[in-house]
């Protein structure tokens, strides 16, 4: 059989292209080898898929540290606003949330899938599911068809790749497409996990001292070998058996790899700031007030409700200051101590949980070979990428699933475009 636009990978790039190339009226055929279509879309936003980020442009570029300035192209053909506009189109109302994310108003992922899966079958776009793709065949230097592993082999001008990286791989983003990639003379840029935990084997965190405890809104910064901030990111984080996690932990965890690879390192010191709205001094000049307050009561107490508990006799243990101790017989320069490690409380990081438990994949399909205006490959006329496959990634946020949409939309209408020209 023969289909002017093949689409390989059902996720939310894959949907878009697929959808995208339909609606010029082009035959579009969508494979994807597992049993359900979206599956990364139905797990996003914990269950209720965070669509995209209703920031300014500029913004959601920053928020996409990976290679996030090759978008600056398409998004002036179609961007977050546009992706918005599509989904209500559609009958999904959109709602904003914290930081510009937007989540549909049911407050439920099926209703985003639904939609997509009612506008593939309103324009009549094959689905063949459950059928891995064996190869994508080239033939004279251009796109010919492909090839399932059952056997079965469909001819096309165009194919579009959207089968995402290797993180979540239980979606089905297995890394597969890479092979087609490079068969097509593409470079892959090295993988690596991003938006991941970090592990540590900080005594404090071999013996759970801190597990289960969540800080909200502090700052964490990765620190470079002489001790400046690489990056800081203020957020929440959590403590677990194996290091840290948590937003904050996710934001910084790219640049902890990029740091141990750049400057050949095998542990990466990080700061956290639990009091970031104050200076150390301030913090001082606090305690010190409420010491002469109550000077016979015991330190714990003076201190309660600045830190969480567990956090705040880390932190006086740490600095040999028994918590019953009375405020006034403690010297102050162990105060000062105190408020040093409240606002840099360094340790070391190790490294990161492996590539299949992050939620974004670091490097892919080198966008130097790809068409910014059309996600074409400049190697092999007809073949299109989009979404995770590529060498792009972001924070958690609406981020990626907006560069997702983003590319398969211009993947699956330039595919269409070339492919009935």
């Amino acid at each position: 059989m023969k289909f002017d636009v093949i689409v390989i990978g059902g996720g939310p790039s894959g949907l878009m292209a697929a959808i995208a190339a339909g609606e010029t009226g082009a035959s579009v055929l969508l494979i994807d080898k597992g049993d359900k279509l979206g599956r990364k879309l139905a797990i996003s936003g914990g269950g209720r898929c965070n669509v995209t980020n209703r920031l300014p442009v500029d913004e959601i570029i920053k928020h996409l540290p990976g290679n996030g300035k090759f978008l600056y192209s398409a998004f002036s053909i179609f961007n977050n606003e546009d992706i918005i506009t599509f989904f209500e189109n559609l009958g999904v109302m959109l709602k904003e949330e914290d930081h510009g994310r937007m989540f549909p108003t049911s407050n439920k992922a099926q209703s985003v899938i639904d939609a997509l899966l009612q506008e593939l079958n309103r324009l009549q776009v094959k689905v063949v599911k459950n059928n891995p793709v064996a190869d994508v065949l080239y033939e004279n230097g251009q796109v010919a068809g492909v090839l399932l592993k059952n056997g079965e082999e469909y001819s096309t001008k165009t194919v579009v790749i959207a089968v995402g990286g290797k993180s979540v791989p239980h979606t089905g983003s297995t890394g597969d497409g890479y092979t087609w990639a490079e068969k097509a003379g593409h470079t892959i840029t090295e993988l690596y996990p991003t938006e991941v935990p970090l592990t540590s084997t900080e005594p404090f965190i071999m013996n759970k001292t801190l597990q289960g405890l969540s800080l909200r809104d502090i700052e964490l910064s990765v620190l470079n070998p002489k001790g400046k901030p690489i990056i800081t990111h203020r957020m929440d984080m959590i403590f677990t058996h194996f290091g840290i996690s948590g937003p904050a932990v996710l934001r910084c965890s790219q640049f902890v790899v990029k740091a141990m690879k750049k400057w050949k390192i095998t542990e990466v010191t990080v700061s956290l700031d639990a009091v970031p709205d104050k200076t150390g001094e301030d913090l001082f000049q606090q305690i010190i007030k409420l010491i002469k307050s109550e000077p016979k009561k015991g330190i714990k107490n003076t201190l309660k409700g600045l830190l969480p508990e567990r956090y705040l006799l880390f932190l006086l243990a740490q600095n040999e200051i028994d918590p019953s101790t009375q405020g006034a017989a403690i010297p102050h320069e162990k105060i000062r101590h105190f408020c040093k490690s409240c606002k840099q409380f360094q340790f070391n990081v190790n490294g990161t949980l492996p590539l299949e438990k992050a939620f974004v994949t670091g490097g892919g399909v080198s966008v130097k070979e790809i068409d910014p205006k059309t996600m074409q490959s400049k190697l092999m006329p007809g073949l299109f990428f989009c979404g995770e496959i590529l060498d792009i990634h972001g924070y958690t946020g609406g981020y990626n699933i907006t560069s997702a949409l983003v590319t398969g939309r211009l993947a699956g209408t330039n595919a269409a475009t070339i492919a009935m020209a």
